[in-house]
């Protein structure tokens, strides 16, 4: 298994990413379309490829995760793509409801200067329980030089916290969801990690 960045693969990820994003965040993403292939495509065009890390099987894509300044943002949602793949008016939802969380998202607390943030962490389905989202974040921890890294993580994935926890974060801080009943989830947990992982 390789670890290396997005925009370093000797072809476009794009696709193999947002197959892996949208079955990995397809809770959230169900809403649009129940067509997983469907909002693959929807999506596709929306990855800052730059801002990616993948572990990568052969040409095989098998888990993925952005590291960012906490201010940049990974993806960069098109109104039109979104319309022409999950018709006029379920596109404009799309980009109205997911536009502020996913391309203009603020965390709920100050960044210190040299903080890197660690988003959208997801593994093809099967990859998933073989610890290559560990090997791959541990890769990003190492490799982007930050002194501190942050995420955010549903408090209803254990599966992600105890990942996380391996890595060496810890909670810092939790917010409730406002939508509990819609969102399936209670709480965004905050943590947060210093430079390499342990």
């Amino acid at each position: 298994m390789d670890y290396l960045k997005a925009s370093d693969l000797p072809f476009d990820a794009r696709e193999q990413i947002s197959r892996i994003f949208s079955d990995g965040f397809y809770q959230w993403l169900r809403y649009f379309s129940k067509d997983k292939a469907k909002l693959a495509r929807a999506f596709e065009h929306s990855f800052k490829l730059p801002l990616f890390w993948v572990a990568v099987d052969g040409n095989a894509i098998a888990s993925i995760a952005a590291c960012t300044d906490g201010i940049t943002s990974p993806v960069s949602l098109d109104r039109h793509e979104l319309q022409r793949h999950l018709g006029f008016v379920r596109g404009m939802i799309a980009h109205k409801m997911l536009k502020p969380y996913l391309q203009e998202h603020k965390y709920p607390f100050t960044l210190t200067a040299g903080t890197g943030s660690v988003e959208f962490v997801a593994t093809a389905e099967k990859y998933r329980g073989k610890g290559i989202a560990f090997n791959l974040v541990a890769h990003i921890m190492e490799r982007c030089g930050h002194a501190e890294y942050v995420l955010e993580v549903a408090d209803t994935n254990a599966t992600a916290v105890r990942l996380y926890e391996r890595l060496g974060f810890k909670e810092f801080k939790r917010v409730p969801e406002k939508n509990p009943k819609q969102s399936g989830l209670n709480f965004y947990v905050y943590m947060k990690a210093t430079g390499k992982a342990t």
